[in-house]
């Protein structure tokens, strides 16, 4: 115990009053710092308890446990999610159960509400709006765990519509409509974008656009966040003010039009969210109050994790908070630190808002992306001057668009021009050499980042630091880019295929655009796996294709998701072996990828990649080895380019699928030897695909005799150009004039 302070005497009795004072001050402040931590751990952890209550409720977990069939009434609460295409389109939606019953059983109907997922097939559930209510048949399933969602349905059956969606919706719709017909005539590019910028609605974008925005950091503007919001409260506020509109008429403008951009661009979670944090930057822009600005993002926080707390996981939420908190705390000490240096007022907001963003969000992205973006600043700051003028002539045309189609034309025609300057520095973002640097992904990579972000924070507040700083990162700069620039042959310009060197396996890439691509298998090695797709610089995995569920075909999919995303994942309808199902299934759960078994016939086309599936035409049972035999073979066309692609496919399979489409079918400048280039090959199938590359798949040495001699006798003598990754490491098909090369990575990485 601290001993007593002596009593003060004459002039320092007014010292010591003060010090007593303050002491007891920053107690009290600590003390209520703590009350208020307290009381918020008490709110979510009570309103998590309460949802995962309702998430393991008995009676949805009986009929899950034995996948019964069901029907279910479902109210959707976001826009369904197109993520296949072709025969079999895959429908992800998200909803809220009502009730369930088992097929047949009316009497015993069970009234609970809960989060569902319905994974449908129908087409016709691309129609249902949000707040729809929908009567769906399919079976009931296990989730994936790990969020509020209690079961999914897996459904082959058309929804029943149940009365109608509220008219602000059907209102949404219809201004949604409007404006996707007023952007058909405009450049594809720009034209696909438009509706992004303004709505949020990416169904016309091209995924090599989209790739772009990803690698250089402007995604965020394809999506509805906090900045549109602002934008456009931000006009209305901007028009009040010019109009000399008292403080009540302006606050009562700016809420009304909060109200009606959040209903045309449809009310969901994600939206509300990007609502609440816009309209808090804008209380501290508007009013110059960014001490009132955080309590009460604060609070927007609390309360928004206690209505839905799956919002503490999202990402989403994550950047949507940083980025406000950003604009609050960090920004306008940036634009004053900028301005006492002589930057002119406008220039130094521009510069401080994206840089303070990048600060905050950095560790997150850099966390979720694994990957760390040096064009992200420059190119938000290009950005910047279009993506207002583009977000409100977007929505001018959009509202006209319900009684003036032509005029919405025009509107659309003239926001397509910023539009397209965003689309043009994106490409050239993502295209300069050291762009986007490698990164370690992850919960210790985000961490990593914001200790190094914090340390530079505090040390650039010296101005020998910031000096010493800015000549280290110009110097890596200057001495790395040339060696970039001189090095960088790898991938080579215009490939088609790269068939990886991941030793006794297989795995192939096909680009889509950017820093995305189709991958094809895993090999056996998640570090070979990982190594190849960084030596191509992917980030993003549209589709993973899964051929079947041998080994040396899936035992490396940990490294395909290793600092990227996976957005979908296809299988074979063959799930043997388990053990290879359920290590494709755990690593599509971590991702939050959708798992989509396809048959013959689905067809998938992604950037310049047409994808189908040619095989198994039938259940192959009784083989050799029903696994190989059921392998999904795959004809790609890349950029005209046909390739293809049997998994391990032997000769009953082989036969079986020249006899159902027929030779001509089958044909492809490129095949991808099947089963590692054993002697287990169709004669007949390689005289009907008659390729002019074959890529042989194989590990230096192996135990198998693989490839065999003869099969490559056969296929030089039939004209192929024959190359093995056993002895040429990647191989990569390329277009070069009129024809195709291979270009070897010369590195054989010589595992068997």
């Amino acid at each position: 115990m601290r001993p007593a302070e002596p009593a003060p005497e004459g002039a320092a009795l007014t010292s010591w009053l003060l010090w007593r004072g303050r002491e007891i001050a920053q107690g009290m402040v600590g003390r209520h710092v703590a009350a208020a931590v307290l009381l918020g751990v008490v709110c979510g952890a009570g309103a998590t308890a309460a949802r995962v209550a309702v998430r393991d409720a008995p009676e949805i977990a009986a009929f899950a446990d034995r996948r019964a069939s069901v029907v279910a009434e479902v109210v959707v609460r976001d826009d369904p999610r197109l993520v296949g295409g072709g025969n079999r389109p895959m429908y992800v939606v998200v909803g809220d159960l009502r009730w369930l019953r088992p097929v047949g059983a009316d009497q015993n109907q069970v009234a609970v509400r809960a989060r569902i997922l319905v994974f449908a097939t129908h087409q016709a559930w691309g129609e249902p709006l949000p707040g729809q209510r929908v009567r769906v048949e399919g079976r009931l399933g296990q989730p994936r765990g790990g969020d509020l969602t209690a079961a999914v349905i897996s459904s082959s059956a058309a929804p029943e519509l149940v009365g109608r969606s509220s008219w602000a919706q059907r209102a949404a719709g219809s201004l949604r409509s409007g404006l996707q017909r007023a952007c058909v005539t405009l450049p594809p590019e720009a034209g696909g974008l438009l509706p992004g910028l303004v709505l949020g609605d990416t169904s016309r974008l091209d995924p090599a656009v989209a790739d772009d925005f990803k690698t250089t950091g402007l995604t965020h503007l394809t999506a509805v966040s906090g900045a549109n919001v602002a934008i456009v409260i931000g006009f209305v506020l901007l028009l009040a003010r010019w109009c000399r509109a008292g403080r009540w008429t302006a606050a009562i403008l700016c809420g009304l039009a909060l109200v009606g951009f959040v209903i045309l661009v449809r009310p969901s979670p994600s939206v509300v969210r990007a609502a609440t944090m816009g309209a808090i930057g804008l209380l501290a822009l508007a009013s110059g109050r960014s001490r009132a600005a955080v309590p009460a993002l604060a609070a927007a926080i609390v309360v928004l994790v206690v209505v839905d707390p799956d919002l503490a996981g999202d990402a989403g939420f994550a950047l949507s908070v940083l980025a406000t908190g950003g604009l609050l705390l960090l920004a306008p000490k940036m634009r004053d630190w900028l301005r006492r240096r002589r930057v002119p007022p406008g220039l130094a907001e521009a510069l401080a808002i994206p840089a303070a963003a990048q600060v905050t969000c950095g560790p997150v992205v850099a966390g979720l992306s694994g990957a760390v973006s040096l064009v992200s600043i420059p190119a938000n700051l290009l950005a910047a001057p279009a993506v207002a003028p583009a977000t409100v002539l977007g929505v001018f045309a959009t509202i006209t668009s319900s009684f003036w189609p032509a005029g919405a034309g025009f509107l659309a025609w003239v926001a397509h021009w910023p539009a397209q300057w965003l689309v043009l520095i994106a490409r050239h973002g993502a295209a300069t050499p050291m762009g986007s640097l490698p990164w370690p992904g992850g919960v210790s990579g985000g961490v990593l980042m914001g200790v190094l972000t914090v340390v530079l924070l505090v040390v650039m507040r010296r101005r020998l630091a910031r000096r010493l700083v800015a000549v280290v990162a110009v110097a890596a700069v200057v001495g790395a880019l040339p060696v970039r620039l001189l090095t960088s042959t790898w991938p080579p310009a215009g490939w088609v295929v790269v068939a990886c060197d991941v030793g006794q396996g297989d795995m192939a890439v096909l680009p889509v655009g950017g820093a995305a691509a189709i991958v094809i298998d895993a090999g056996p090695d998640p570090a070979s796996a990982d190594a190849c797709l960084d030596r191509l610089g992917v980030r993003t995995v549209r589709l993973f294709v899964v051929s079947h569920f041998h080994a040396d075909h899936v035992g490396g999919v940990d490294g395909i998701g290793r600092g990227r995303r996976i957005e979908a994942v296809a299988t074979p309808r063959h799930a043997e072996p388990d053990s290879g199902r359920d290590l494709v299934v755990g690593v599509a759960g971590e991702a939050r990828a959708v798992v989509m078994p396809v048959d013959a016939g689905w067809r998938s086309s992604v950037g310049s990649v047409d994808l189908l599936v040619l095989g198994p035409p039938v259940e192959m049972s009784g083989t050799r080895s029903d696994p190989n035999n059921n392998s999904l073979v795959l004809r790609a066309t890349v950029g005209g380019v046909g390739v293809m692609l049997p998994g391990d496919a032997e000769e009953e399979e082989q036969r079986a699928t020249i006899d159902h489409y027929g030779a001509a079918a089958l044909r492809a400048q490129v095949l991808k030897v099947a089963h590692h280039g054993s002697a287990y090959q169709e004669p007949a199938f390689l005289d009907a695909v008659d390729p002019v590359v074959a890529l042989v798949s194989v590990g230096v040495d192996n135990d198998y005799g693989h490839p065999n001699p003869a099969l490559l006798a056969r296929l030089t003598s039939d004209g192929a150009r024959v190359l093995r990754t056993d002895l040429g490491g990647d191989l990569a098909v390329v277009r070069r004039g009129g024809g195709l090369a291979v270009v070897s990575s010369g590195s054989p990485g010589g595992r068997g």
